[in-house]
């Protein structure tokens, strides 16, 4: 598997874990509380903290994940891995960051953090675009 569809199911994979993570978070409370499995709210507010932003983590990457696919996938299959090798690993690591730092803390200095990895994903994007663009 190229590097670029290797980041793909990368990000995937970590959007799949997630979800799981909210899957055995849910189980762990209605075990312990009683709380019945049909009453969870989607944003994990009745929850809160750690898992309202685990919900939040898991919406950021269902939300870009079809964005990322549409971009390297278009790239990868226009034969144009080369411009996507060498910087698709970074967007997954940018996302994996991303996402490890909003369920850590959302205090200030996180958020601009976080930020910093989010808008390191969206420039790797744009440069593969238009590199793949202007290659096409």
């Amino acid at each position: 598997m190229t590097p670029t569809l290797t980041a793909l199911t990368g990000f995937a994979l970590w959007t799949l874990l997630l979800t799981a993570c909210i899957g055995i978070t849910r189980a762990y409370v209605a075990q312990t509380t009683g709380k019945a499995p049909n009453t969870f709210a989607p944003d994990g507010s009745d929850i809160g903290g750690f898992s309202q932003r685990l919900a939040r983590t898991h919406a950021n990457c269902f939300e870009n994940l079809p964005i990322v696919a549409a971009i390297l996938l278009a790239v990868e299959v226009a034969g144009l891995g080369a411009i996507s090798d060498p910087l698709a690993m970074w967007i997954l690591a940018a996302r994996i960051a991303q996402s490890l730092i909003h369920l850590a803390s959302t205090s200030v200095p996180a958020v601009f953090t976080r930020f910093a990895f989010f808008l390191a994903q969206v420039v790797l994007l744009l440069v593969i675009a238009v590199r793949a663009l202007m290659a096409g």
